[in-house]
């Protein structure tokens, strides 16, 4: 019974290596943004070219430079969900395969990629989001037609709420290492006392 009991137990520890398919898919599909990306930036430039032609009207050189900041907000958002996906990629093997020694044993490495829990994980996840969000945001207002003021007061709104949304990130990471620099603080002043 007690060798029944250790596979099976063996079995349930081992099928966590699972999600090395998404480890490797999330991976994948950020490299495949990343070249994506850059080939819309490679693409971007050459057009650019253009601008400066003087055969270009005022109108043409307008509808260029419009079209040229909606595609460098389209190619930002790009590498902000290739990198959303590299860092769940990096998160997912932390947290259920083994820690990454290089993130953790450099001083050059970044600590964004280091995932100590699931909580982290999601909250790393949740700030590259909300950018990609407000880039979205910043493209949709690009190619908005304002027809009516109530459109102006849309766009008010929407500006506003993504403000109150980064002061609450900010705010919860300020409160949240704010305490960890109080303890450490107060760790301090107990050693100095005695």
């Amino acid at each position: 019974m007690k060798f029944l009991e250790h596979l099976f137990e063996s079995s349930l520890w081992n099928s966590r290596f699972v999600i090395f398919l998404a480890v490797v898919g999330s991976l994948l599909a950020s490299f495949a943004i990343f070249y994506m990306a850059t080939v819309d930036v490679v693409i971007l430039v050459k057009h650019m070219f253009h601008y400066a032609d003087s055969s270009l009207t005022d109108e043409a050189r307008k509808i260029l430079h419009d079209s040229t900041v909606s595609h460098i907000v389209e190619v930002v958002d790009g590498y902000l969900l290739a990198v959303v996906l590299l860092i769940f990629s990096l998160g997912l093997y932390e947290l259920f395969i083994s820690d990454i020694d290089q993130a953790h044993g450099s001083k050059a490495s970044s600590k964004i990629l280091v995932i100590s829990n699931l909580d982290d994980l999601k909250s790393r996840l949740a700030k590259v989001i909300l950018m990609i969000m407000i880039v979205t945001l910043f493209e949709e207002t690009l190619n908005m037609h304002i027809s009516q003021p109530i459109d102006l007061v849309y766009i008010g709104a929407a500006i506003a709420l993504i403000a109150l949304a980064l002061y609450l990130s900010h705010a919860a990471d300020g409160h949240a290492s704010g305490d960890g620099d109080t303890a450490a603080v107060q760790a301090d002043e107990r050693k100095i006392g005695h």
